[in-house]
């Protein structure tokens, strides 16, 4: 099959699109023809070595971790899917970005969602549920999204409105008409962000989702009133020290599936800001990395 790989850790420069061997799935795996799949900030992350002390990598490596396909080879123990069905989901750290992969978790890609909007969804939708739920109910009431409108952050509002949620973003100003299209209430972030809330939500904040790690944990948790009513997607380094909780993304099938029922339903449309073919893969780690990307890049395979 043809990949996107990298032979060592370093800068775009590193990605190469090459023949390599064909994956095969293991217990409880699956795999799919893949049909795109998504860049995601980990992925760079992953490829300059900047995180290999604690997400380590055999080289080398083929990036990406989430991906929409037909399911095309299924592994010992797997029920419920069958060889032809469309389905997105997650594999691991690396493997995605490739005309075969395998995932570990997956659900079926509702007929609403493009192949490239269900390439998306995978990895920011576990980790913005899992976020949401640690919070607790959302249903009236009032959650601020720092960060809203990268893919995290865009996934978290449009599924805490589908969840009965009233939500305010902090995003850059050419942002805010982006913001306002998914159902929240935009700002801008930093100095004031207090004042600014005060209009926007008069009876106060209930809850805060960080997606930025942009340094601002002090402040969320002081708009808040406790560090327990603050979770971060992206802050580890400051959350212990501070007592606000972290979610991690997880390759939980049940999330997908429930991310894809809000999907069929018409109330969470992943936001895709770019796709590239596969031969531009050094292109799309280049733009994701340059920052302030609206919603998800997206890889044609």
């Amino acid at each position: 099959m043809r990949a996107a790989r990298y032979h060592e850790y370093g800068g775009t420069e590193t990605l190469t699109v090459e023949k390599v061997q064909d994956p095969l799935p293991g217990p409880g795996e699956i795999r799919v023809a893949v049909v795109a799949a998504s860049v995601n900030p980990v992925d760079w992350k992953v490829r300059s070595g900047e995180v290999r002390d604690v997400l380590p990598v055999d080289l080398p490596a083929i990036p990406g971790r989430d991906a929409v396909g037909l399911v095309d080879m299924i592994g010992e123990g797997v029920t419920g899917v069958n060889v032809g069905d469309r389905v997105f989901g997650l594999g691991g750290v690396t493997g995605a970005t490739a005309e075969l992969a395998v995932l570990s978790a997956w659900a079926p890609a509702p007929a609403a969602w493009t192949d490239e909007q269900a390439a998306g969804a995978g990895l920011v939708s576990v980790t913005a549920l899992s976020g949401l739920k640690a919070l607790g109910p959302l249903a009236g009431r009032t959650l601020l999204v720092e960060g809203a409108a990268g893919g995290v952050g865009g996934a978290a509002v449009e599924i805490a409105v589908a969840l009965g949620a009233t939500v305010i973003g902090t995003a850059s100003e050419r942002n805010h008409a982006f913001l306002t299209s998914l159902g929240a209430l935009p700002t801008t972030y930093g100095a004031g962000l207090s004042e600014r809330l005060a209009d926007l939500a008069p009876n106060g904040v209930d809850l805060v989702l960080d997606a930025a790690a942009s340094g601002s944990l002090p402040d969320l948790i002081e708009i808040a009133g406790d560090p327990a009513r603050v979770l971060t997607v992206a802050d580890y380094a400051n959350a212990e020290r501070l007592g606000v909780r972290m979610a991690n993304a997880v390759n939980d099938s049940t999330l997908l599936a429930e991310a894809a029922a809000l999907g069929a339903q018409g109330r969470y449309a992943p936001r895709v800001e770019r796709t590239f073919p596969l031969e531009e893969i050094a292109r799309a780690h280049a733009l994701s990395e340059r920052g302030h990307v609206r919603g998800k890049i997206v890889i044609l395979i």
